[in-house]
């Protein structure tokens, strides 16, 4: 992740195409190991492909993770146990605001 997110970094910058000696020497700025690699595979999956061409594979793949399906089928007992921590949460603030004042004034 981190090699993915200096090849970003340095194209963000204004480096059409960082090479693997740019990105080690980013890496190395912040006191982070590089395994050679790992870096050389990253180089090779993303040759010859553009930031967008990259995204728009990402959220292809994001696209068929499972997210929530369950919470979907028992919505009716979901919405009546999210209203009783909604009203537990705003007792809940209310103690700390009361313990905000402690006796002191602002210029004692």
């Amino acid at each position: 992740m981190k090699y993915l997110a200096a090849y970003l970094l340095l194209q963000q910058g204004g480096n059409a195409s960082p090479s693997a000696a740019d990105i080690k020497a980013l890496l190395e700025t912040v006191g982070s190991e590089v395994e050679e690699s790992r870096l050389a595979l990253l180089l090779k999956e993303i040759e010859g492909k553009s930031v967008a061409e990259l995204i728009a594979q990402g959220n292809s793949k994001l696209a068929s993770v499972p997210t929530g399906g369950a919470a979907a089928a028992s919505s009716g007992s979901a919405a009546a146990s999210s209203g009783a921590a909604a009203a537990e949460e705003v007792v809940e603030e209310a103690k700390e605001e009361s313990d905000d004042d402690m006796g002191f004034g602002l210029f004692d």
